[in-house]
């Protein structure tokens, strides 16, 4: 059996997307379990009543953020996106099966998978993450040695790593003593080094075997520190990187998430005239009348026209495109695929 843990904070109508979408394409045996940090109760009573086999797991945080989302649709009051229940996720993750999958309300399946032949694979192979998603960037390749092991799975060994004890490789992701400095005028490292050790996790769609998912998290503290996730990653690959198939992936993409929409304003505050929050309640409460599709041009995103005809009365659509090219815009220039 696997767990499938769905991060979710206030998009029921991603959420539902997210757990249908498994439903159609995802086989074998496994349980859903809904990690929420704020979804009002009126969503997630929906959401139970459509899926009642799916246990909805609340954060200690949860009632102060279903307050602040109170206070934001009345009167404007900020979100703090910033503070993230990393010591919620953590715990569940712990106390769960021996592979996973941790993803996020507005992550969803594209393609079939059987867990139970992924999980096989993984005990076989000594497989500890397998990527499930990439976003369609492929310019990870060049830094891989690539080889298929099975009619579906290939090894992807990174290559080129500077691979330290704990203090340094702290000290290379933060330039401490200028040891990234020293590292660049020797030409050891160049600007585009850290990104190569993004082979070595997956944020929202990767198969892992949890106590390679519980060490990258370890310590997170309530925040999302990917420099952390990343040195700890490369602490624990230094003594496994004589196994070809400690990181592997699928042959084929089989999740996709959203560049057209936000949990909160947080992370993504370009300047325009635009409210995400306001965006999602808008959306949300369409969805709780059933008049929003969850899954309208699935298997891809919603189509932004969809969109519009919700949120064209309350939101300034054109600074909504404006918005949405920015966020993609940050993504298409690292290789992604965001259309």
């Amino acid at each position: 059996m696997s767990d499938i843990f769905i991060k979710s904070f206030n998009r029921p109508f991603y959420l539902d997307r997210c757990i249908s979408s498994i439903y159609q394409k995802v086989t074998g045996d496994f349980k859903i379990k809904i990690l929420d940090d704020g979804t009002p109760e009126k969503y997630l009573d929906k959401i139970h009543k459509k899926y009642p086999e799916v246990e909805i797991l609340l954060s200690n945080s949860y009632e102060n953020k279903v307050k602040a989302i109170a206070a934001n649709i009345k009167s404007g009051t900020s979100i703090n996106g910033f503070e993230i229940p990393t010591k919620f996720w953590y715990d569940n993750v712990k106390n769960s099966s021996d592979y996973i999958i941790v993803t996020e309300d507005d992550v969803w399946f594209t393609e079939c998978i059987n867990l139970d032949e992924l999980q096989e694979n993984a005990r076989k192979f000594n497989i500890h993450l397998l990527k499930l998603g990439w976003l369609g960037n492929e310019n990870e390749r060049k830094y891989l040695n690539l080889n298929s092991i099975s009619e579906n799975l290939e090894s992807a060994q990174p290559k080129d790593l500077l691979l330290m004890n704990k203090k340094l490789m702290t000290a290379f992701f933060h330039n401490r003593y200028k040891f990234f400095t020293i590292l660049y005028k020797l030409k050891a490292v160049n600007n585009y080094t850290p990104a190569k050790y993004w082979a070595l996790n997956s944020i929202l769609m990767g198969f892992f075997k949890k106590e390679y998912w519980l060490e990258i998290w370890k310590d997170m503290d309530g925040k999302v520190d990917e420099k952390k996730q990343l040195i700890n990653a490369a602490v624990i690959y230094k003594k496994h990187q004589k196994n070809p198939n400690f990181i592997s992936r699928l042959k084929k993409e089989v999740m996709k998430t959203t560049f057209q929409s936000s949990a909160t304003n947080s992370y993504h505050q370009y300047g325009f005239d635009f409210d995400v929050n306001q965006f999602n309640y808008l959306i949300n409460e369409a969805w709780l009348r059933n008049d929003f599709d969850a899954l309208q041009n699935f298997p891809k995103d919603f189509s932004l026209d969809y969109f519009k005809n919700f949120v064209s009365e309350k939101i300034n659509i054109s600074e909504f495109e404006k918005w949405v090219e920015k966020f993609r815009k940050q993504y298409d220039d690292m290789g992604c695929i965001t259309k």
